[in-house]
């Protein structure tokens, strides 16, 4: 199999991120760590993972980022966008989710993260409100001077390429309309101050715009429209989201496939969490829970495939809540109740009580995210990337296939693309004598 032609990972790399709260905050904490050796990036692919080439016997497992040409930690640079004017120094502290000493021997590192002001619509994240946004003008207004922060930031920066992670609030929920069906109908949306562009798209389309890979860590519709799919096309850009997978719904995703692969039944799954930082007080808004309940509840009917499988999984009952409590911080903690059946129908249940870290689980996604779509650029990959959909609890997807929620399935087929783009056998699971 041919080697594909990817352009090397030379120069700098530029990491901007419209959020600059406990997320982004941990991920800039933890690189900076790791460059000083005070750290290491465990849950990390990039990082930390290793990929089999061929057959067993022939024992070639190097490290992913020894395999294809990524950028070395070293090599990035950090830009943000925030409705509040703290640094990442004070926004860490503030977040609380490292312990004080390792934010202030970091402190240098991180106080020179300042972030851009914002767009900001207060319709679409109603539990808050910041001084630190961009006001006047348009959409489209808005939009351009986002572009120009971005010319601006490469500028100052010196980086040779860029990405934009969102690591943004989760808005109220939107349904795809007349004005996300096209490039054309989307642009004039943005000249008139469409209602239904919500500020995530302004950022998706600026990124885009100047063929800046985009990726979506939150349930927003953001970039999940045919009109930024198609200028994703028009530019080259690569495309991912979206909602990060963290807590409860990593869990769904290993636990699921495995109950679906041993025909054990399911008849409900009750899920709760309660959180208290930034991201807990914003869907504590209805409206902004409905973005992030729509993504959840929709991984096990994917995974499970109710319509092939009625007997074991056509009457599941699966409820998902989440509540506002400030006393836990950024420890989100998620309860499972799940009412499984096997032979004969004999009733039995799980329990599972998962006391995570969330922005923990996300800071190495966000960088692993950028690594990839920046990898995904240079290796000329445009649009959606469905090999991404490991990092995601609603993955977007072509619009003629279903998505892939199963995490193992979802790992094959992003390291089958790494064996691909240089030149390695995927691994097919034919049953041959030295394979898998």
């Amino acid at each position: 199999m041919a080697q594909k032609t990817i352009e090397a990972a030379s120069g700098k790399l530029g990491i901007l991120t419209p959020g600059l709260g406990a997320v982004t905050t941990t991920f800039l904490a933890g690189v900076f760590a790791a460059r000083r050796g005070l750290g290491k990036p465990f849950g990390s692919l990039t990082q930390m993972g290793t990929i089999r080439l061929g057959k067993r016997t022939e024992n070639r497992s190097p490290r992913i980022a020894d395999f294809v040409p990524l950028s070395g930690l070293d090599d990035l640079v950090f830009g943000a966008w925030d409705i509040f004017p703290d640094d990442a120094y004070a926004s860490a502290l503030k977040a609380g989710v490292l312990h004080p000493e390792l934010v202030e021997a970091l402190r240098e590192d991180l106080s020179a993260v300042r972030p851009m002001a914002g767009v900001f619509d207060p319709r679409f994240v109603k539990k808050l409100d910041g001084p630190h946004i961009k006001s006047g003008g348009t959409l489209w207004d808005k939009a351009e001077a986002l572009r120009e922060d971005i010319r601006g930031f490469q500028q100052q920066s010196g980086a040779d390429r860029l990405v934009m992670i969102w690591c943004g609030s989760t808005e109220t929920f939107l349904q795809s309309s007349p004005v996300h069906e096209t490039l054309e109908a989307f642009e004039e949306g943005l000249r008139h101050d469409h209602p239904q562009i919500a500020p995530s798209m302004v950022y998706a389309y600026a990124a885009l715009r100047e063929g800046i890979p985009y990726a979506n860590g939150a349930p927003n519709l953001s970039a999940d429209i045919p009109a930024l799919e198609e200028l994703a096309k028009q530019t080259g850009a690569p495309l991912a989201g979206k909602d990060f997978k963290t807590g409860q719904t990593l869990m769904k995703t290993i636990l699921a496939p495995g109950f679906k692969a041993r025909l054990i039944g399911l008849s409900g799954w009750f899920s709760t969490n309660i959180l208290g930082n930034r991201d807990g007080e914003v869907l504590d808004d209805p409206e902004s829970f409905k973005t992030k309940e729509e993504s959840k509840l929709g991984v096990l009917d994917w995974i499970l495939q109710p319509h092939l499988y009625p007997e074991l999984y056509g009457d599941l009952y699966h409820k998902v809540r989440i509540n506002y409590y400030p006393p836990r911080g950024d420890n989100k903690e998620g309860w499972d109740n799940i009412d499984i059946f096997g032979w004969l129908g004999y009733p039995m249940q799980i329990k599972i009580d998962f006391l995570c870290r969330d922005s923990i689980l996300a800071a190495p996604i966000v960088l692993d995210l950028a690594l990839f779509l920046d990898l995904a650029r240079r290796a000329g990959m445009q649009g959606i990337q469905e090999w991404l959909s490991f990092y995601f609890k609603s993955p977007i997807h072509a619009r003629e296939v279903y998505p892939e929620h199963d995490l193992f399935i979802q790992l094959m087929k992003l390291k089958n693309t790494l064996r691909h783009l240089q030149g390695e056998e995927v691994i097919t699971h034919l049953g041959l004598e030295y394979y898998d």
